[in-house]
């Protein structure tokens, strides 16, 4: 398998990002076990009505190699939802819309989500609605902004000009019957002339009819934040969560740069249930499943540790 590629190495290459999504169900018991076939064993429950989803950045590689095998196996582990970070030039890892949508559908899985860049130069209402239309084609409820490239990181002007760019695109995908929203890292906090983009820009300008937050626990926390307190403080705003542990707390940080602690859900530090009891609070709908890195270069393993840890542990 080639070397994992970084967040924005792979978002250049394929002008996408990533994603990955859960419906939290009420049946959840903890005497289930994940069998070496991948499969969430339990008496009288399909693992798929939890419905969880996965980003497929986490298995990036190897849907570079095999799209339909590696499907296969996101769907025997027991996912439900797929978040894609494959489009480009109108096609979802090569595929077709209908043809990809009809290779998830066939494996028992739906397409929920899509992390798809638009870049920091701004957007044409043109590319902004041919994007709408394939999305729509594949059958997708959301189309993520998953990533800000770093020269557009740099002013406080910059940082509105894309905001009120992807007010715009919101406007477009909604008349389109998709929901537009963003995925945060860690760098929308930081301090940038006087000001922290998330708080003083992004959550005052975003119109929230239009822009969903699809919240990422795992780097709202390396940047000092607690996202229970970001969602107490912007109700109704996050309707999608990032599922996303580390092994270790460090103090607060704003690079992406040689992060490396990457832990299966419910194998590292986050307090899931804790932030999980707000999620009526912050309008949650789907929870996402995403790890960017494998520390044991065993990526496939490390989602069914993620689901069987959700599944009886955090969600029981």
């Amino acid at each position: 398998m080639k070397k994992s590629q970084s967040r924005r190495d792979f978002l250049r290459v394929s002008a996408v990002g990533a994603l990955g999504a859960i419906v939290i169900s009420k049946n959840a018991s903890a005497s289930s076990k994940l069998s070496w076939s991948g499969k969430l064993e339990k008496a009288g429950t399909d693992p798929k009505k939890f419905g969880i989803g996965l980003q497929l950045y986490t298995i990036r590689d190897a849907m570079a190699v095999d799209v339909p095998g590696s499907l296969k196996k996101v769907s025997e582990a027991g996912y439900k939802y797929v978040e894609l970070a494959g489009y480009s030039n109108g096609k979802f890892y090569g595929y077709a819309p209908a043809d990809f949508r009809k290779l998830v559908n066939d494996l028992g899985m739906e397409v929920l989500s899509s992390h798809t860049q638009v870049e920091a130069q701004g957007i044409t209402l043109e590319n902004a609605q041919k994007m709408a239309e394939d999305h729509a084609r594949v059958g997708v409820k959301y189309c993520i902004q998953p990533w800000v490239v770093e020269e557009a990181r740099t002013t406080v002007d910059s940082w509105k000009k894309m905001v009120a760019d992807w007010n715009k695109v919101g406007e477009i995908m909604k008349k389109n019957g998709l929901q537009f929203g963003y995925h945060n890292h860690n760098f929308e906090f930081a301090n940038v002339q006087g000001k922290i983009p998330y708080f003083d820009i992004m959550m005052p300008g975003l119109d929230k009819n239009l822009v969903t937050m699809e919240i990422d626990l795992f780097w709202t926390t390396k940047a000092g934040h607690d996202p229970v307190e970001i969602i107490k403080k912007y109700p109704g705003r996050f309707q999608l969560f990032h599922m996303k542990d580390m092994y270790t707390l460090e103090a607060p940080f704003f690079t992406t740069v040689g992060v490396k602690d990457f832990a299966p859900v419910g194998e590292g530090v986050i307090d899931f249930k804790r932030i999980l009891a707000v999620k009526k609070i912050a309008g949650m709908k789907y929870m996402v499943v995403e790890q960017d890195q494998s520390r044991d270069n065993a990526p496939f393993e490390d989602i069914k540790k993620s689901l069987v840890n959700l599944t009886t542990k955090i969600l029981a």
